[in-house]
């Protein structure tokens, strides 16, 4: 067997080790009992350690310089480079710190979930501090085996190739862009007639049947698939067996509702990533920059759109009995897209969204970088927020305890979800130029022709390009705020869209 063949093989183990270990999360996300964490973190635990050792075994490193000699097609060339990128990744860090943060990662989320609910810091903090401390080591050795900072070697797990030089201008400018912008967006509003209130409660039977029923004009296939209830939405398992999860509040359906279309577009994404290539590194997806654009396209840009509450609304006056103005499209539609500053990050508004990255990006940049202590975060976090959106958390339930991302060691994660905005703002502008009539369709709840065009210019391509390729195939333009801001325009202060 040559090398790159051999490669291969063994890539294909390490996938299919890591969809296992996926559909674990899933389970340990939404049914596994309290009783069981202990066991579970050995679990995950192993399952870390499996892949670390199969990906770093000890002639990985000749099979890819091997591999790179021999004559290649464009696809298994950026296979090869993905593989490479893997392993350079790995090969940086000892099993030993792999199994102790895996282990580390597994009680701490257990854990947050008790002390989330309680809204006890006190309680999860001394478990953060060791997640944070494992997290630096890992940042080190991987930053000096990189040649990049500790922070940018976390944050190229989750976006390959970018480094803050590459954030850093986007995020400033909106920072500065966002104030001024948000006074204006809340001005126009005041100006309209007023919402009016849609009561509940809503039965969650009723939410969740309306859920799977928008699920399903999206295109998500629930022979594929399944819909669950978790303490923090997302998105897993594979391809063929996509694990999306929600919560409910009896006082809002607007939240499960948008919040399943939100991990729908994250599944369309995995169903439709090239089939042949699925289980190699080149198959996946391209980061999760694109990952969130996929999302963010298929909730922000379509699904709260006036043409899609046209549709969606008697679908929703059905589900929960109602009647009356406040059930009629329109003002469904401006309930949907109201501004207004609140704490939780999943359930922002999309012109005050990016501030609730900004802090969250400044913040576990200062942990990882050793300027902030896992003691001080709370009070970091309530100041940080008040400079951005003018309010405090009352509790750190609503504050530094609402994520699950850093208790379960996710760190240089949350700048995908602006720049994600920012790319499915663009993507969406695409498709809208070459598409006839897209809001039409969307007004008829046919997605067929949106899902058709990012499959052609997204989804087919997995990890073939790099991110900035992608993103000009795509596009024809490099990533930028124009279509950005000119969608939020188009929405809050032109009531176009």
């Amino acid at each position: 067997m040559n090398a790159y063949a051999e490669l291969e093989q063994r890539f294909a183990r390490l996938l299919t080790l890591g969809e296992v270990e996926a559909v674990m999360q899933w389970d340990t996300a939404t049914i596994m009992s309290a009783s069981a964490a202990a066991s579970r973190a050995e679990q995950m635990a192993l399952l870390q350690v499996l892949q670390q050792e199969l990906l770093t075994a000890p002639d990985t490193e000749e099979l890819l310089s091997r591999a790179g000699e021999a004559e290649l097609e464009d696809w298994q060339r950026a296979n090869l480079r993905e593989m490479d990128r893997r392993y350079r990744h790995a090969s940086a860090v000892p099993n030993d710190l792999v199994e102790a943060f895996a282990r580390a990662c597994s009680r701490c989320e257990h854990h947050w979930r008790t002390a989330r609910a309680e809204s006890d810091f006190a309680a999860i903090s001394g478990q953060l501090e060791e997640v944070v401390s494992l997290v630096r080591q890992i940042a080190r050795a991987r930053g000096e085996a990189l040649g990049l900072t500790p922070y940018e070697a976390l944050l190229d797990e989750y976006e390959p190739g970018t480094h803050c030089a590459d954030i850093d201008p986007h995020f400033d400018a909106l920072a500065a862009w966002l104030p001024g912008f948000l006074e204006e967006a809340q001005a126009a509003q005041e100006a309209r007639p007023a919402v009016l209130p849609v009561e509940g409660p809503f039965d969650v039977g009723a939410q969740r049947r309306l859920g799977e029923a928008m699920m399903k004009a999206v295109g998500f296939d629930f022979s594929r698939g399944r819909l669950d209830v978790s303490l923090h939405p997302f998105c897993g398992g594979n391809p063929d067996d996509i694990r999306i999860t929600t919560r409910y509040a009896t006082d809002d359906f607007a939240s499960s509702l948008m919040g399943v279309l939100h991990e729908s577009g994250h599944a369309m994404y995995e169903r439709n990533l090239p089939a042949d290539w699925r289980s190699q590194p080149v198959g996946k997806a391209r980061g999760m920059a694109v990952h969130e654009s996929q999302s963010l396209l298929i909730e922000m840009q379509a699904c709260r759109s006036r043409a899609f509450l046209g549709f969606a609304a008697p679908h929703i006056r059905e589900a929960f009995g109602g009647a009356g103005p406040a059930w009629e499209a329109e003002n469904l539609y401006r309930r949907n897209i109201r501004v207004a500053p609140d704490f939780i990050r999943v359930d922002a508004d999309e012109v005050t969204y990016p501030a609730h990255v900004l802090l969250r990006y400044r913040l576990e940049k200062a942990l990882v970088g050793g300027e902030l202590e896992v003691a001080d975060l709370p009070a970091a976090w309530n100041e940080g927020f008040e400079g951005l959106l003018g309010l405090t958390p009352p509790d750190d339930r609503r504050g530094c305890l609402q994520d699950i991302h850093w208790f379960d060691g996710a760190f240089g994660y949350f700048p995908s979800y602006t720049l994600g905005a920012m790319l499915a703002a663009q993507l969406f502008a695409a498709a809208d130029r070459a598409l006839d009539d897209l809001s039409g369709a969307l007004g008829r709840g046919d997605f067929a022709p949106l899902v058709a065009w990012l499959h052609d210019h997204v989804h087919q391509h997995g990890s073939r390009y790099t991110t900035p390729e992608l993103v000009e195939v795509a596009t024809g333009a490099p990533l930028s705020l124009d279509a950005y801001q000119a969608h939020l325009r188009a929405r809050y202060i032109d009531a176009a869209r």
